[in-house]
């Protein structure tokens, strides 16, 4: 693959998983009524950012009515105002809300990608599914040749990053910890990983992800990856 470009018209382009693609067609027939007359993007998604990034930003996968609708990945969903609101206001990003794909928004040194590139029924990939989309996932690390910092968002994520480290041979004896909000993994060659909850509805409603719980990951990325 010789460019993000090529890659994200490849991961547009992919059926490999039935049930997913039924599912992502089903939501855009039968949308809920607050999007009814919209239209979906409903294909999978494409990785978003700067192309020269320092940081990589893994999630789980898209939201139904948000990326699966606007064909920007964390854009049109509560997750994604979390996420672009605190870039924004560490200087990641030129505005704090991320409403469509047409909505101006930039992110600066940053680059974000999913372990799944398709919305799930009830968010829950199955490990097939993983497997299928784990090649562009590789496919976009290996294009980042700048990107010093992962930020995995979830366990899930993180699951998926240690997946794709493992296959470097720097790598191979390394043994990774297990997943714990503010857990930072030193890796050979100068490489980190911060894990950070997702910022779901179910860990901000509840409290278990705070606001400044989750700005702190991005200020140490910055200054991990010499950005501040």
């Amino acid at each position: 693959m010789k460019s993000l470009i090529q890659l994200n018209g490849v991961i547009t382009r992919c059926f490999k998983c039935p049930r997913l693609v039924a599912h992502r067609e089903a939501i855009a027939k039968n949308p809920p009524l607050r999007h009814r007359g919209e239209k979906y993007w409903a294909r999978p998604l494409p990785g978003f950012g700067d192309p020269d990034a320092r940081i990589y930003i893994v999630g789980l996968a898209p939201a139904a009515n948000g990326g699966n609708r606007t064909g920007r990945i964390f854009t049109g969903d509560r997750s994604g105002d979390w996420l672009y609101g605190t870039l924004h206001s560490v200087g990641l990003a030129n505005q704090s809300n991320s409403i469509a794909a047409n909505d101006g928004l930039q992110i600066f040194h940053t680059y974000i990608g999913a372990a799944v590139r398709c919305a799930p029924p009830d968010n829950k990939p199955t490990l097939q599914e993983f497997a299928n989309c784990h090649p562009y996932l590789v496919s976009e690390w290996n294009l980042l040749p700048k990107a010093t910092v992962i930020i995995a968002l979830g366990s899930i994520a993180y699951n998926a990053v240690k997946k794709l480290l493992k296959q470097l041979p720097e790598n191979a004896k390394f043994r990774f910890p297990p997943f714990g909000h503010g857990q930072k993994v030193e890796l050979p060659k100068n490489k980190t990983i911060l894990c950070s909850y997702h910022p779901s509805q179910q860990n901000t409603f509840t409290g278990k992800l705070t606001e400044p719980m989750f700005r702190q990951i991005f200020v140490q990325a910055k200054f991990i990856a010499g950005l501040s």
